[in-house]
């Protein structure tokens, strides 16, 4: 089952709007995925020679204060944000994957659930309407962002089994199926320096995509190796810094459907959530084809 949604802003007033819209679909896909929601939500980039990372804590309460303390002390700046239920964002003056280790070493209770110059992931167990009220998504502004509902089918229902799943900086992916052979790859992936930190099947899809790009694959060379290497059904959605991709399996028996206008592009599970959207009535609809890479990426700039 599970529900996925993905907008891409094209215009100034869409991204000024991105998490309200983001919540619209997000609430759209409650029937589809009940047991949990989550979103990557690409905004607010870090200064050059600083990284984010966004942190998650078992514990209401938790003492963020000290976290920030020893962030400083190990690394000079710090900035931490007004917590999301049990999230917490800090802007720290380091490498991200070396502030990354540190927390993993020094606090290992916490959970890292992105690091990178720009992504934030924030996901919790319960119903999405809950989800959006909870992390006061419709706040954010941002240039792009993915969200998912989760029926839970493989795996029990907890935070870290949610969607979505990053194992790269910036990198991220939500997923409709399931695959047969994750177990396997994980083996594979472990020996190649892929670490995992929980059993679900779409983590490890997250973990193949960080590897192709670590071995200098594009995103859509990475996802074509998906094609042969991931044996089952599946709808991926990726977030990288750049924008996102979607991707069906040969089989294609999970839904999905894109819709693009001059302000946004846009991917669901189901119109319906793409309904939702300003403008979509007019927009240009189809269904993405099997085994095809769809990409879209911010323009460079000069």
């Amino acid at each position: 089952m599970c529900g996925i949604v993905g907008l891409f802003a094209k215009s100034p007033d869409i991204e000024a709007r991105l998490g309200v819209h983001l919540a619209a679909m997000l609430e759209q896909m409650s029937s589809r995925g009940p047991d949990s929601a989550g979103v990557a939500v690409y905004r607010d980039p870090a200064a050059a020679g600083w990284s984010k990372l966004t942190l998650y804590s078992h514990e209401d309460g938790y003492d963020w204060a000290a976290v920030a303390g020893g962030l400083a002390e190990a690394f000079g700046g710090v900035e931490e944000s007004a917590p999301r239920a049990r999230h917490v964002v800090f802007v720290v003056e380091s490498d991200a994957a070396e502030a990354e280790a540190w927390v993993h070493a020094t606090y290992p209770e916490l959970r890292v659930m992105s690091a990178g110059q720009v992504i934030e992931i924030y996901k919790e167990v319960g119903r999405p309407e809950r989800f959006v009220e909870d992390f006061r998504l419709e706040e954010f502004c941002g240039t792009h962002a993915l969200g998912h509902t989760r029926m839970a089918t493989e795996s029990r229902v907890t935070t870290e089994g949610s969607h979505p799943f990053s194992t790269g900086l910036d990198l991220c992916l939500v997923h409709n199926g399931s695959l047969s052979n994750h177990n396997t790859l994980r083996r594979s992936l472990r020996r190649k320096g892929i670490e995992f930190q929980t059993e679900n099947d779409t983590e490890v899809a997250a973990g193949y995509l960080a590897w192709r790009l670590r071995e200098g694959a594009t995103l859509e060379r990475a996802l074509e190796g998906c094609l042969d290497d991931l044996d089952g059904f599946y709808t991926f959605a990726v977030g990288t810094a750049d924008g996102f991709a979607v991707l069906r399996d040969p089989i294609s028996c999970k839904p999905a459907v894109l819709a693009e206008t001059d302000d946004w592009v846009a991917m669901a599970s189901e119109w319906r959530a793409i309904a939702v959207l300003p403008g979509a009535a007019d927009a240009r609809m189809w269904e993405p084809e099997p085994g095809v890479v769809y990409v879209w990426e911010k323009a460079p700039v000069a």
